[in-house]
């Protein structure tokens, strides 16, 4: 749960992250490796998101639009 609460906040705000939430996962037993790929993986959805909402790009019917 904590991992999903911190991709949250990545996507909603990650400017605002600090060491203290990084400090947080560890103290719960995420590894920095894990803490790393979650990072990684948030941020790609994320971007993108954000180009294809920027370039007006529309899903294929068979995709579900």
């Amino acid at each position: 749960m904590a991992l999903l609460e911190y991709t949250e906040r990545i996507t909603r705000d990650a400017a605002s992250m600090t060491r203290t939430e990084i400090q947080r996962l560890r103290e719960k037993g995420v590894s920095d490796e894990e803490i790393l790929h979650t990072v990684e993986i948030a941020s790609y959805f994320n971007y993108i998101n954000r180009v294809t909402d920027a370039l007006g790009v529309e899903l294929e019917s068979e995709w579900g639009a």
